[in-house]
């Protein structure tokens, strides 16, 4: 991902509302196009886990700060919604904020914007905090000092499978070197090339570039290097279920449901 520096910077309010946040531009480039020449839905998600990490590491918490801590964020679900083809080379104005908490987890709201100013698409991402363990920790008070926002009334994302049907599309994935992350195991925009490309094999290529679309992920457990995963698509009303499960022990690892927005 190319950066545009002249955009670069932490900001009050890069979200509307939100008196936390920070604002980066990522140019678009030739390896995260797809074969439309737009840029491809993993690609979005990366931007907006890069920009997280960088507005964390402005205010001080950075990864060593983490590694001494023993504690680390991680994305529980996240909802995609691209509105508008966003083309190679384009350099989009991508801003961050944590717009609300709850004990233990805290939602962030990423907007990504065309140079003219329309808005192309929005992440949602629900994280939480982990310690060495895996176990779910509750959010220092240190955080709410540094990213001051609202307590959440509603819930986590959660996407809730019907069953699976007889003839859903099935696929097995191997989990390779370049998909595992510095958190050692799968990167979430991983899952969602997984989810197009079982849908792409169910022979429906054409839902996984349509503008508008959503997509909905939520994040039960971790694929790791050496697993073989089970991807098993199925249609919807108005788009596709997605189940992810590990070969080895059947463990849900991501529920998805990608649709037109």
């Amino acid at each position: 991902m190319t950066l545009d520096p002249g955009l670069t910077g932490h900001q009050d309010r890069p979200v509307p509302g939100i008196d936390n946040g920070f604002v980066a531009g990522y140019r678009v480039r030739f390896d995260e196009a797809g074969a439309t020449g737009q840029v491809q839905s993993s690609a979005l998600l990366r931007y907006a886990s890069d920009i997280a990490w960088r507005h964390s590491e402005e205010l001080g918490f950075d990864r060593t700060w983490y590694a001494q801590q023993g504690r680390w964020w991680v994305v529980r679900a996240v909802e995609l919604e691209v509105r508008q083809p966003v083309p190679m080379g384009r350099t989009l104005r991508v801003a961050t904020a944590v717009v609300g908490h709850r004990r233990i987890w805290a939602r962030r709201r990423g907007e990504f914007c065309l140079p003219d100013g329309t808005l192309a698409a929005v992440a949602v991402a629900d994280w939480v905090i982990v310690d060495d363990r895996g176990r779910l920790l509750r959010i220092p008070e240190d955080f709410g000092h540094a990213f001051p926002n609202p307590e959440l009334e509603g819930e986590i994302i959660r996407v809730v499978l019907p069953s699976a049907p007889l003839d859903a599309a099935r696929l097995v994935l191997h989990v390779r070197p370049q998909d595992v992350d510095p958190m050692g195991h799968v990167n979430n925009a991983v899952y969602l090339d997984w989810f197009e490309e079982a849908v792409v094999a169910a022979g429906a290529p054409e839902v996984t570039t349509t503008i508008p679309r959503r997509v909905a992920l939520e994040f039960a457990a971790s694929a790791e290097p050496g697993d073989a995963v089970e991807a098993v698509a199925w249609r919807a009303d108005d788009g596709w279920w997605l189940r992810l499960t590990r070969q080895s022990d059947g463990a849900d690892l991501v529920r998805g449901r990608l649709s037109r927005a």
